[in-house]
């Protein structure tokens, strides 16, 4: 139940944010509409995107770490 709420409080600001920016006038159920409806596509686009970045982020993360491995060895190599 808590939920429910949290999610009409969160969509009616995020709908009369969006419906502010864009300038359009709603009534109040079209606005929290719009809002939880962009919720559950802005949250399905942002996933994806951690998904994307995510794995770009670990492997540019194997890639310095491979670097900076190379680098210790060959300083250790050359004492």
């Amino acid at each position: 139940m808590g939920s429910i709420v949290f999610l009409v409080i969160i969509g009616a600001a995020a709908g009369f944010i969006a419906t502010r920016i864009m300038r359009i006038e709603t009534d109040l159920i079209t606005t929290i509409a719009i809002g939880i409806a962009g919720a559950v596509i802005g949250g399905l686009v942002l996933r994806t995107l951690l998904a994307v970045l995510g794995m770009m982020a670990g492997l540019i993360g194997a890639i310095l770490g491979a670097l900076l491995l190379i680098f210790l060895w060959q300083k250790l190599r050359n004492r």
